[in-house]
């Protein structure tokens, strides 16, 4: 099903085609100083109005920041504003409804922040139980400090619900931003170095579990002989795998790595709430964790893994937000066991956001399942930016799908068996109109030309070569139902392999989740547009970023310094 997802596109070339098509240059120009001889306008005292439109000064490229344009201090960090809102609607109407429409391709229509560069300093927490590869059940605790310093907690545990704490794992490093990623578009590069990673086993099982783990290589074996047999376990006893009192790198042994800290990105965003103001919500997205352990060690994210919120500025509710705040190495959360729910494929499912998946694959979801019949079509809308706002291409997917059984692997998830056996390509823009209409007939659609925009079938052709397609189609999945704090019903989806391929055997079947979809019968709530006003605002101290007008995607570059920050 999804295997759809795997366009095959150097990013070197999708690099050149995105700044060709949008205009953009190197990130390094904006920050360049001023340019000698050049005389830099004042910003107008009143722009003339628009009737759908606001309209904003820009100071011009090599222009120093003024007190006239924007005060001078604005200028420690800056803000990518990208608001997701449609900018006529906003204007017009002055109220911006959210509601998972399933006719648009993004239903969360609430603005958006990016700040750039990222803004670590603070700590950060997951929302609930994560499932990574594996599977590993976990939660996270991440905090850093303005000397690039940092402390994490990762707590893992046996069950799905993060309610039988099997160890803890105390990292303590550096971590240094780098340059905007030419890879992953809106992320961030960074380099980490670890200083201490240390273990506190919570049962005399996830002593043995991890040993026997150890066990599986020579450099393991020698580490495993570092650990205390499970008899002599002591509670709350922390055992260094790497530090100054560590002989040699056990957590490598382990599979142990934070390349997650590779790959940032930071963003703020509104959550609506009925009857009230919106809520301020900071997110942390770090790198995806590679699906095969053996490449873990040297994989590097170009995809996010499920985000961190702030510890101050968080969703609500969230349960679990205050007990894994309080928590450390000694003293793992324990989370409220959650009822199973069974799962009932039907309605109408959305993603919520725009997704990044791995090879800088930006897209959003949308499934219907009729249970009576057990059938299901989707839509991938494909897009060349993390905002989801250029659109590349459509697929439209449909076939059957089996019953469900419970999964012995996975506790929690239900095994599937999907079956793709029709599709259609809409292809968005130009340079995939041009690149399928070079591709062969008989791999993609058959004899006659593809135009922009009109949707083909592909199905005669056995799926289309060009964007990795094939059809018929049988994949082994893996799917899990949950109802968040507000009552809102998700689907998880399994995660695809890191490496492109398909999980079309029952031993590739997913051990993860990609990021949740919800049913498209949520409540819309609307709020005004003042409470926009929120999303500008420093959380941490500083200054508020200057007041903009709506418009669907502003760059604003506020420090000329960035590169002095590095």
């Amino acid at each position: 099903m999804s295997a759809l997802l795997s366009l095959q596109l150097s990013t070197a070339q999708e690099g050149e085609r995105v700044r060709a098509r949008s205009g953009a240059q190197d990130p390094r120009d904006f920050f360049a100083g001023p340019q000698p001889g050049r005389r830099c306008p004042r910003p107008p005292e009143s722009p003339a109005p628009a009737p759908r439109l606001h309209t904003v000064w820009r100071r011009p490229r090599g222009c120093p920041a003024t007190l006239d344009g924007m005060p001078a201090a604005m200028l420690p960090y800056a803000c990518v504003l990208v608001l997701l809102g449609e900018a006529a609607g906003m204007a017009g109407a002055g109220h911006l409804h959210w509601e998972p429409r399933c006719q648009q391709l993004l239903p969360n229509r609430a603005p958006v922040t990016a700040l750039l560069p990222p803004r670590l300093d603070g700590p950060w927490i997951s929302t609930g139980c994560e499932v990574r590869p594996g599977p590993e059940f976990l939660t996270r605790s991440y905090t850093f400090y303005p000397n690039r310093l940092f402390r994490a907690y990762q707590f893992f545990y046996r069950d799905p619900s993060c309610s039988e704490p099997a160890y803890s794992l105390l990292i303590k490093g550096r971590v240094r931003l780098r340059r905007a990623s030419w890879v992953t578009r809106g992320a961030t590069e960074a380099d980490y170095h670890l200083h201490k990673v240390g273990v506190v086993f919570h049962s005399r099982r996830a002593l043995l579990d991890v040993a026997g783990r150890l066990d599986h290589s020579k450099a393991g074996r020698d580490c495993a002989h570092r650990l205390p047999p499970a008899r002599a376990w002591l509670p709350g006893a922390l055992y260094e795998l790497l530090g100054a009192g560590a002989e040699r790198d056990c957590a490598a042994a382990l599979g142990f790595t934070m390349h997650e800290l590779s790959l940032v990105r930071v963003q703020r965003r509104l959550q609506p709430e009925p009857r009230a103001a919106p809520r301020l919500v900071e997110e942390l997205y770090l790198g995806d964790i590679h699906t095969d352990w053996a490449e873990r060690r040297h994989y590097r994210p170009t995809g996010y893994q499920r985000p961190l919120q702030s510890a101050l500025h968080h969703a609500h509710p969230c349960p679990a937000c205050s007990l894994i705040a309080r928590s450390d190495e000694h003293h793992p959360p324990v989370l409220p066991p959650q009822a199973a729910l069974p799962l009932r494929l039907g309605g109408r499912w959305v993603s919520p956001g725009c997704e990044v998946h791995p090879a800088v694959l930006f897209l959003t979801r949308l499934f219907t399942f009729h249970g009576h019949n057990r059938s299901w079509e989707g839509y991938y809308h494909h897009f060349s930016d993390p905002t989801c706002r250029q659109p590349t291409f459509t697929v439209y997917a449909a076939g059957h799908y089996t019953k469900g059984t419970p999964s012995v692997k996975v506790r929690g998830g239900t095994e599937l068996v999907f079956q793709v056996t029709r599709a259609r390509v809409t292809p968005m823009d130009r340079v995939t109109t041009a690149m399928l209409n070079f591709s062969e007939p008989s791999s993609c659609g058959g004899p006659g030309a593809w135009a922009l925009g009109t949707e083909r079938d592909i199905t005669a052709t056995n799926g289309c070569l060009p964007l990795g397609i094939r059809l018929p189609h049988v994949e082994y999945e893996l799917l899990r139902m949950e109802r968040d704090p507000l009552g809102q019903s998700l689907l998880f989806i399994g995660q695809r392999p890191t490496d492109g391929s398909s999980p079309d055997t029952p031993e590739k079947r997913p051990t993860s989740y990609q990021a949740p979809l919800v049913l498209c019968d949520s409540v819309a709530w609307g709020f005004s547009l003042q409470h926009g006003d929120r999303l500008q605002m420093p959380v941490r101290g500083g200054t508020p970023c200057p007041h903009v007008a709506p418009l669907p995607v502003l760059l604003l570059v506020l420090r000329p310094a960035f590169l002095q920050w590095l």
